[in-house]
């Protein structure tokens, strides 16, 4: 644990420190003996993981540390039910996840409001000082860390079941902030994070005045140094860079192997404490903020009390000048009214809480020169043109590349290799070309004109560009600029469903060469798999049961797997029904095609493009001898309701909306999203909204449930 930084003061546990100071356990010791070992080691443990990752401050060596991991893993080995899912070797679950639950927020995760200037700063604080009336106004600010917002759920037990009979707090959930209302259980991923207690000792929570049930938010970030080291393997492994921090934090977290999420090093930082319910705990938001750090949980060290506004000023000012230093992103401060009884009393907006503001600093610019153009194809097949720049200083940062957009930005800009330009790197986007300041050229520089290719720089397939579209596009599935995500789309759990088929398989495959495309997975054998890094025998067999399992899945699996643009998996289920096997697909023209319900010219286009390519037809050949599923059953409508378009509106009493929308395009009609002149019938239930009020001020009939069952009834028994 050698990573260097001033000594800090301990937690308030006061423990051994060397590994020798813990007298290993007799030969013959009975559990209890055992289970006191245990918990002393664990103890010992955490104490230098907080040292290390909450404050920076390690005291022992990284070989001192591993001799007491080592020792606590030898240990529940030999004692595999006195393991606790608490304990520091339990932090990492080898087993891929399947995806994420959704679950409900105990109060809604607001966004903030932003200010860019003095002057908009200044009114905002009008607004919170007319609000707050007489009473004393105190900020509490903040760095504004660009991460990912969570919410991590505490409680008597734990999520594993072990552990539940003492009176420490442990964490039982970690939510995304998804959209505000409902997040994306990630337990298993946050409980990878070092810098997260997994469990919160009696005497802590004492100390902390905290109670065994509680929550806590805060932000997931990849530090600077975690950041570069994984863009460096991302580009040794020929993958395109990852755009920031943030962007790679909240990938990493939605990852579904958490032994790769571990090996990411992502930090977090809490900022907020709330009763389990969502009410308010402590009284101002400093008090807060030091119950959390007594508490064990890295809270950001940057933060005052400040109730003038010059010294508010000064504060962010501060923080300015220090983000090129503080090894990791911040883009800007957080000031909150103090006090929770006065934050109550401002309340809300419909969006965002009127007691805090976001100060968000301007982005961060440099002059520099274009040495050149390259054309980077991205995971979806989408091609991205390059400038490559003369390496300039931004923010702390060298940069010698920034992205153009598209071809249409290059001439907006009217770009030629040679410009000086303006590169901006700001706070939540890659560095971008913004400005052309001259145009000179020399001997070593000569200015010239960049032609966008007619062919992929990766696979060689011609590039097709949809018309009043701006980009690019490759859209050979094999191609390997976008195959590792193409396979990783395709065994999706919701797609061919090839369990064991996730990231860390995925990536060793495409990184040995040993898949070339989609169908070569249906090739691999056990002595392939066991080549392969953690891959055993009893896994490998595993794997290739899923494989040989997924040829079975439905056309319409199939038509979503392929990820032709704009297929989702209704339009998927839809063409599918529509048109009964794959081959019939790859010949309808693009009127065919928008024959059917929700495919319109977009969809249809991309459609054509997609097996316009011959190297796509060739994969579906390919797939065809694997076995796959390639027909399906066509769906036998009745003409009823053809020609009709009913729009739905409310909650049905028997009837789920997607049953009903169900049963209308069964029967011919077309389900609409909005009401127009052109709606032949809005289908209300209870609480039907606006869309309600719109159909009686167009004079659109509107019906019931039951009447639209009389309906389909007549249909059915027309059909």
């Amino acid at each position: 644990m050698s990573k260097a930084s001033p000594k800090a003061a301990g937690p308030p546990d006061t423990l051994p420190t060397s590994p020798e100071a813990l007298p290993a356990p007799p030969a013959g010791s009975d559990p209890r003996e055992i289970t006191r070992r245990l918990s002393k080691l664990r103890d010992q443990i955490r104490h230098h993981e907080y040292q290390y990752y909450v404050l920076d401050a390690p005291e022992i060596s990284d070989a001192d540390f591993d001799v007491l991991m080592r020792e606590l893993k030898r240990i529940e080995a030999d004692w595999p039910d006195l393991i606790t899912a608490d304990s520091p070797t339990q932090r990492v679950g080898g087993k891929p996840l399947n995806g994420f639950d959704k679950v409900a927020h105990s109060r809604p995760m607001l966004s903030l409001d932003n200010v860019n200037s003095e002057e908009e700063l200044r009114e905002w604080d009008r607004r919170v000082r007319e609000l707050a009336g007489a009473q004393e106004i105190s900020y509490v600010c903040e760095y504004k860390l660009d991460g990912l917002s969570m919410a991590l759920h505490y409680g008597a037990g734990s999520s594993a079941g072990a552990a539940g009979a003492d009176k420490s707090a442990h964490l039982l959930r970690a939510l995304t902030r998804g959209d505000g209302t409902i997040g994306e259980d990630v337990t298993s991923n946050v409980r990878t994070i070092r810098s997260v207690p997994l469990s919160i000792s009696a005497k802590k929570l004492a100390a902390a005045k905290l109670p065994i049930d509680f929550e806590v938010r805060g932000e997931v970030v990849m530090p600077a140094a975690a950041f570069l080291r994984w863009n460096e393997e991302r580009e040794a492994a020929g993958m395109a860079p990852a755009a920031n921090p943030r962007n790679a934090a909240a990938g990493t977290i939605r990852t579904l192997e958490p032994n790769i999420v571990a090996q990411r090093r992502l930090d977090f930082y809490a900022y907020f404490a709330l009763k389990a319910n969502g009410d308010t705990l402590f009284s101002d938001q400093g008090t807060a903020l030091d119950a959390l750090t007594a508490a064990g949980f890295r809270v950001n060290p940057h933060r005052e009390s400040i109730h003038d506004f010059e010294r508010l000023l000064q504060f962010i000012a501060s923080a300015e000048e220090r983000r090129a230093t503080l090894g990791y992103e911040i883009d800007g401060v957080v000031i909150k009214v103090g006090s929770t009884a006065l934050q109550q009393r401002m309340g809300y907006t419909g969006r965002a809480p009127r007691w805090a503001v976001a100060y968000k600093f301007s982005a961060r610019s440099a002059v520099t020169r274009v040495e050149d153009i390259r054309i980077q194809v991205g995971r979806t097949g989408k091609l991205t043109p390059v400038a490559v720049l003369s390496p300039v200083a931004i923010g702390g940062i060298t940069v010698a590349r920034a992205t153009l957009h598209n071809a249409d930005e290059i001439a907006r800009l009217g770009l030629e290799i040679g410009d000086f330009v303006t590169v901006e790197r700001g706070g939540d986007v890659i560095p971008k070309v913004v400005e052309v300041l001259a145009r000179k050229a020399d001997d070593d520089h000569p200015r010239r004109a960049f032609q966008f290719p007619t062919h992929c720089p990766v696979c060689g397939s011609e590039i097709v560009r949809a018309e009043g579209e701006a980009d690019h596009r490759c859209v050979n599935i094999d191609c390997p600029a976008r195959l590792r995500e193409s396979l990783l789309h395709f065994a999706a759990r919701n797609v061919m469903n090839i369990e064991g088929l996730g990231e860390a398989v995925v990536t060793q495959l495409f990184e040995r060469g040993m898949v070339k495309s989609l169908a070569d997975v249906y090739a691999l054998d056990e002595p392939a798999l066991l080549s392969l890094e953690r891959i055993g025998a009893k896994t490998a067999q595993a794997l290739l049961a899923q494989v040989a399992r997924s040829k079975s899945a439905p056309l319409n699996r199939v038509l979503f797997g392929l990820g032709i643009r704009f297929i989702g998996e209704r339009t998927a289920q839809l063409l599918a029904e529509e048109f009964g096997s794959i081959d019939a697909l790859m010949t309808a023209s693009q009127a065919e095609l928008e024959q059917v319900n929700e495919v319109g010219p977009r969809v249809s286009q991309a459609i054509r493009e997609f097996f316009d390519e011959r190297k796509n037809v060739k994969l579906i050949e390919r797939l065809r001898q694997t076995g796959l599923t390639l027909t399906a059953e066509r769906r036998k409508k009745s003409s009823q309701l053809e020609g009709l378009t009913l729009v739905l509106t409310g909650t049905l009493p028997t009837l789920s909306r997607e049953d009903a929308k169900a049963r209308i395009e069964a029967a011919g009609g077309r389900v609409a999203t909005s009401v127009s002149k052109k709606t032949n019938y809005v289908v209300a239930g209870e609480d039907a909204g606006s869309k309600l009020d719109k159909a009686h001020s167009l004079d659109v009939k509107v019906i019931d449930e039951a009447a639209l069952l009389s309906m389909l009834a007549v249909s059915s028994s027309a059909s």
